[in-house]
């Protein structure tokens, strides 16, 4: 017997619209192809909730070409599902898979003589050399090279490949502030990645890539692009600076659309404390609505009382607090019948809220709203071909 429910009978459901992905990732090559750079479709955190290996897939038919992750299981996850782009995996710990990645083709980053010395043995044991790309700490401070070690680094990279246990093809960084426009970090670190590049390159560095732009910089700033930009959040239509640019400003449409069948429909009396603390009490008689998602679903907890949903034709507010399976809406004087659709946000053609709105309700930002949708919610994939 099948444990996944029909989509028109599940409790609810993350709609994934691939062609407005294909359409997303058309857009950000054609303002990027002027310079001449690739888009490369990150598709880390099962991409960013999307579902990783058909939102892969859809980026690759659009023209991305190459793939991001951050964990090697993911990459491999990815090669074990039939994808062969090229595909970067960046955030690695000791002991992690080098083998495995060097076996799958997969380009490893390193960012430290650690991580040098893991993959080198690990390409002895392969009988191989690891595609490697060396990564910069321009002045994010998290993973990469800082400028004082990179010398180091790149000499001993380059001592690796002559040997045959490596072949260096990638130099890149990351951005702090890239979704703050006119920050002075951009140009700093902008100054320091030409000026780490150039060391590595006079060393002898032959990079297949050279990159540094993430989503808000691909929108922002072209004098990031190089060889390669790495389009994260904005390839799922979510704007990275909505303060600059709503998704439409940008040229893309959002990807997700979450919603889930009403559970339960009651009227109730005037003074009925709902949900979990009564932070909320009914001040009137009205018709109340359960919805069967909370916080275990990826709806944040801290959007209780805040959280706008659009259902029987209006966009309602999540009255008290969020539970782990459920939530309640105050619907007023209207009703609905159980079943009835809520959607919690999407595109917004609709009237729908957006990932935006649920971001700002919670006090976060989209990209976690919908990265932390949970696997509990089915994917229902439309838009696979081209009509």
């Amino acid at each position: 017997m099948s444990t996944t429910p029909h989509p028109g009978t599940a409790r609810a459901s993350a709609e994934i619209d691939l062609a407005a992905l294909r359409a997303n990732v058309r857009a950000l090559r054609a303002r990027v192809a002027p310079g001449g750079a690739q888009v490369m479709g990150v598709v880390k955190a099962d991409a960013y909730g999307h579902g990783a290996v058909p939102c892969a897939r859809a980026a690759l038919e659009a023209g991305a070409t190459w793939l991001g992750t951050a964990t090697p299981y993911e990459a491999l996850a990815l090669r074990a599902a039939g994808i062969d782009a090229p595909l970067l995996c960046w955030l690695w710990t000791p002991g992690g898979p080098w083998r495995a990645a060097i076996d799958a083709d997969v380009d490893v980053t390193v960012s430290g003589l650690w991580a040098l010395d893991e993959v080198t043995e690990a390409a002895r044991a392969a009988g191989r050399p690891a595609r490697v790309q060396l990564k910069a700490d321009t002045g994010l401070g998290r993973n990469g090279c800082l400028p004082a070690d990179w010398p180091r680094l790149v000499s001993e990279a380059l001592t690796a490949q002559a040997e045959g246990l490596v072949r260096v093809t990638g130099l890149w960084s990351h951005f702090a502030c890239a979704d703050e426009p006119g920050h002075p970090s951009i140009a700093e670190q902008l100054a320091r990645f030409q000026d780490m590049l150039e060391h590595a390159e006079k060393a002898g560095v032959r990079p297949e890539v050279r990159h540094m732009a993430n989503s808000p910089a691909t929108l922002t700033l072209p004098g990031s692009y190089f060889d390669l930009v790495r389009a994260g959040v904005a390839m799922y239509g979510i704007s990275p600076s909505p303060e600059l640019g709503t998704p439409a400003d940008y040229g893309l449409r959002p990807v997700m659309r979450l919603s889930a069948r009403v559970a339960s429909v009651k009227q109730a009396p005037a003074g009925l404390g709902i949900s979990y603390g009564h932070h909320y009490v009914t001040d009137r008689e009205t018709n109340l609505a359960l919805v069967p998602v909370g916080y275990a679903d990826g709806v944040p907890r801290q959007a209780s009382g805040r959280g706008p949903v659009l259902l029987g034709g209006a966009v309602r507010t999540v009255a008290g607090r969020i539970a782990m399976d459920q939530f309640v809406l105050d619907l007023g004087a209207d009703t609905v019948d159980p079943g009835a659709r809520a959607v919690l946000f999407g595109p917004g053609d609709d009237g729908e809220p957006t990932a935006e709105d649920w971001a700002r309700a919670a006090g976060t930002i989209a990209y976690e709203i919908v990265t932390r949708i949970g696997q509990r919610v089915p994917r229902v994939y439309v838009g696979e071909t081209d009509a």
